[in-house]
């Protein structure tokens, strides 16, 4: 749910009040719900908001791209021996994606 609510903040481009994330994911949720998890976004950083009358309006803090980076970069921070698991998940890259990887790391591509 956290993802579709995330989709729908994106494609709004402004912020939302819970009832309008209810409103523009049409799903059958009740707002109680839908203001639990943008809440739940919110302590974890992925949403900021601001005061909407009684309650808040919520934006996205990053585009998708950063939102999964924040994820694979989280996910990292929990091994100790992150050396193997770079290690595993390089080994797991299709080539074009190994290649891009190489790019990046020699500061070829933005």
């Amino acid at each position: 749910m956290e993802a579709t609510i995330l989709a729908a903040l994106w494609a709004a481009g402004t912020p939302l009040t819970p009832g309008q994330v209810q409103g523009a994911i049409g799903a059958e949720l009740a707002r109680t719900t839908v203001t639990t998890i943008l809440s739940r976004l919110y302590e974890k950083g992925a949403v900021d908001r601001t005061r909407a009358g009684r309650g808040f309006a919520y934006t996205p803090t990053e585009d998708e791209p950063g939102l999964t980076a924040r994820r694979m970069h989280s996910e990292l921070r929990k091994q100790e021996d992150r050396s193997t698991v770079l290690a595993r998940f390089v080994s797991q890259l299709t080539d074009e994606d190994e290649q891009l990887l190489r790019d990046l790391l020699d500061g070829e591509t933005s």
